[in-house]
């Protein structure tokens, strides 16, 4: 089972924005910024879904099912709600990447474009999660240069009424 360690948020606690990826404790205070990327607060995000112009990429982890369950255990997928027509990429906002991973994300990213490293994508996951932060970077890094980043996540977005769908994490 994937665990965040977390952190509360502190009032008015300044982070500053890294150089290179979050690592470790994802689960804390975010930026306000992300160099080479839009930031956007719920009613950017929310036009910007309603005109249907960008693709929205949930980067939440997804647990994995452990090896060494005993036999005839049974493993269920814990339940993932994210914006409308968002397409799920979990596990590519760690700060390291196996080879596989990178390579899937890239993939992915190249399908879901259509080739295209102009067309607009906002990165999600949860409110003071390092997740999305790094996924939108890494994007950037990959040569995407219409990357937003949406920091209060699928629960920032539900808190103020907005709708959620049950998701399912691209093949």
């Amino acid at each position: 089972m994937l665990v965040f360690a977390q952190r509360p948020a502190v009032s008015g606690e300044a982070v500053a924005e890294p150089d290179g990826y979050r690592m470790e404790n994802y689960r804390a205070p975010t930026p306000p910024t992300l160099r080479g990327a839009k930031v956007l607060d719920t009613p950017a995000a929310e036009a910007l879904w309603r005109a249907k112009a960008a693709l929205f990429l949930d980067v939440m982890p997804r647990d994995v099912k452990p090896a060494n369950l005993p036999p005839g255990t049974i493993w269920r997928d814990k339940r993932r709600d994210h914006i409308p027509g968002s397409v799920w990429l979990p596990n590519v906002g760690y700060g390291a990447l196996s080879s596989e991973m990178d390579a899937w994300f890239r993939k992915s990213l190249g399908e879901l474009t259509e080739g295209r490293r102009d067309a607009p994508m906002v990165f999600y996951c949860l409110t003071d999660c390092w997740m999305s932060w790094n996924a939108a970077k890494r994007a950037m890094d990959y040569g995407y240069s219409a990357v937003s980043w949406y920091p209060a996540g699928s629960d920032g977005w539900a808190r103020t009424g907005l709708p959620l769908e049950e998701a399912t994490p691209r093949p």
